[in-house]
Order: structure tokens, then C-alpha cells, then sequence
């Protein structure tokens, strides 16, 4: 079983035991985290796809450990001019582990309508 998550406007596969990395998240080592924007959902025999979210799954994973990854050289230089500028950048990142994909209950769509007969009656 898969689901395929949004994390920081990022999309990633979260099976139940996988580490990634993924931008910082905020909150200690140990700390576990929910994440509620699913964009797909495959249990092995049959995939359901969200429009753009599916209602009523969650993710949820563990923070392993923040960190940072290795330095990047960004350089820009105008040719004829003596223009150059040389400059790093690191980002910031932390590794999560998924722990599970849960299905969260949705109320029943006979409740629903229960409410909203509610709500005609009450407005005449």
C-alpha cells in the first residue's frame, strides 16, 4: 500500500517504513507529523484518485533527524564587463519515516441529509 502526498508543495511516495528527505518541517526529533493533503491512494488492487485531495486520509510519519544538504555554487558572470559574483547556498532539510496511511472516518452521507432537511425546515 502507497499514497502519493503533498509536503510543502512537493509530492512524494509514503509507504509504511520509508525515509526521505523533505523540506524542514517544523518540531523536534520524535516528533510525529499528519499530513492530510493525499493525492492518491493505491492498496494494491485498486487505486483511488483525489480531486485534487482525497477526504478523509491522512498520513502520518515520524521526524528522524534535521539536517542540511550539500552546498550548492551558485556563480554569475557578465562576460566584457568584470562583472562576477560567487555565492553557496545550503538548505535546510529533515528526514521523516512514514509510519501509516489512515483512512479517517467521514460521516455518513444519510446524516447529511439530515441536516440539510434540517435547514429547509428552519428557513420557512
Amino acid at each position: 500500500m502507497y499514497a502519493i502526498v503533498n509536503i510543502s508543495g512537493k509530492q512524494y511516495k509514503a509507504s509504511n517504513g520509508t525515509r526521505i528527505k523533505v523540506p524542514k518541517q517544523v518540531g523536534d526529533t520524535g516528533t510525529s507529523l499528519t499530513f492530510d493533503q493525499v493525492l492518491l491512494i493505491n492498496d494494491g488492487k485498486k487505486t483511488q484518485f483525489g480531486s485534487p485531495n482525497i477526504s478523509g486520509v491522512s498520513v502520518t510519519a515520524t521526524i528522524v533527524e534535521h539536517g542540511r544538504n550539500k552546498k550548492i555554487l551558485v556563480y554569475k558572470k557578465k562576460r566584457r564587463k568584470g562583472y562576477q559574483r560567487k555565492n553557496g547556498h545550503r538548505q535546510w532539510y529533515t528526514k521523516i519515516e512514514f509510519n501509516s496511511i489512515d483512512n479517517v472516518s467521514v460521516e455518513s452521507k444519510s446524516t447529511k441529509t439530515k441536516l440539510v432537511e434540517k435547514n429547509s425546515q428552519e428557513e420557512e
